[in-house]
């Protein structure tokens, strides 16, 4: 119970640092991936997207939601950037944002879940609302997303509740058809231990509070192991739906997915990749994994396998504090 309160308050302060916006209203930001000059300056540091927040709330990360990007014939699928519980469509990505802009994709990166009629800071933090409602958002986005660049499909990019919520979208909402790759960062697809969570809306209740008021934060208990949630997302005996091609990216010291084998998970045509196999210095955890150089290697190879990168090994600090 101690660790589980102790991990809890962990993705609160994450939530705090990681301000975000309300969801995507239209496309906006970037500069055309066809007319660049230069490549986009890359920072591998997860906390300068929070401080680009800071100084431009509701902005976008570089790279992403240019409304003039056109799909080229080597990447014709649009990149859909999915963040993380208590991130936005500018705080996750400082790093994978220009990263995939620069190797010439068109990316679009929304904020979803963010607690309604709440405004800045608090509306800047997405991923709190029911993952099935959230779906429903990325769902409206992605359409939205294939309409405007004319493309038939997109591969997905997302972090921690980005790699399960769109898998719901994909199983159940009619994305199995529009989604050719996702790659997950930082997955869990067995869930996670939401006791803490459980816990507290039973408390709200015996006290005679309002939990959807008090605690409107069901995200968090739908990722309970052998929540009715969990049950949906690995219907079939696997969370994998067939057509898509999977790439789970994890860390040894994720720190927040607990166990990091959680989302270690085989299946047809699913890659698993353990950031420390052959590359110990690089210890990343759940902040800095979404952005190591390494992790931003193996993303653009997932999405390209056909032209392979060389994945560099370098050493990454965690992210998270003690």
């Amino acid at each position: 119970m101690a660790i589980r309160v102790s991990r809890v308050a962990r993705r609160t302060a994450v939530a705090a640092i990681t301000a975000s916006v309300a969801v995507l209203a239209a496309v906006v930001g970037g500069a055309p991936a066809q007319a660049r000059e230069a490549p986009l300056p890359v920072t591998y540091d997860f906390f300068a997207g929070a401080r680009d927040e800071l100084a431009h709330p509701g902005g976008s990360a570089p790279g992403t939601n240019d409304p003039n990007c056109r799909p080229s014939t080597q990447h014709p699928n649009p990149v859909v950037l999915v963040h993380g519980t208590g991130g936005n469509r500018q705080t996750n990505w400082a790093t994978l944002g220009p990263v995939l802009h620069n190797a010439g994709y068109c990316v679009y990166a929304l904020t979803y879940g963010a607690l309604p009629g709440t405004s800045w800071p608090i509306s800047a933090l997405g991923g709190f609302i029911s993952m099935r409602d959230s779906a429903h958002q990325l769902a409206r986005f992605v359409d939205g997303v294939l309409a405007h660049t004319g493309a038939h499909q997109v591969d997905i990019v997302g972090h921690s509740e980005g790699t399960l919520m769109p898998n719901y979208w994909v199983k159940y909402l009619g994305g199995a058809t529009k989604v050719d790759r996702y790659v997950s960062i930082a997955p869990y697809w067995k869930g996670q231990d939401s006791s803490g969570c459980n816990e507290a809306v039973a408390a709200i209740a015996r006290l005679g509070g309002d939990p959807a008021t008090l605690w409107p934060y069901p995200e968090c208990n739908e990722e309970q192991y052998g929540s009715p949630f969990m049950r949906a997302i690995n219907a079939g005996g696997t969370p994998y739906v067939p057509g898509v091609v999977y790439t789970n990216i994890m860390s040894r010291h994720d720190g927040i997915v607990v166990p990091w084998t959680d989302g270690n998970v085989p299946g047809p045509a699913t890659t698993n990749i353990v950031v420390q196999d052959g590359c110990a210095v690089d210890r990343s955890d759940h902040l800095s994994l979404v952005a190591s150089p390494r992790t931003a290697g193996f993303v653009l190879n997932a999405l390209d396998p056909e032209h392979p990168r060389a994945v560099r090994c370098v050493p990454v600090a965690p992210g998270l504090p003690g």
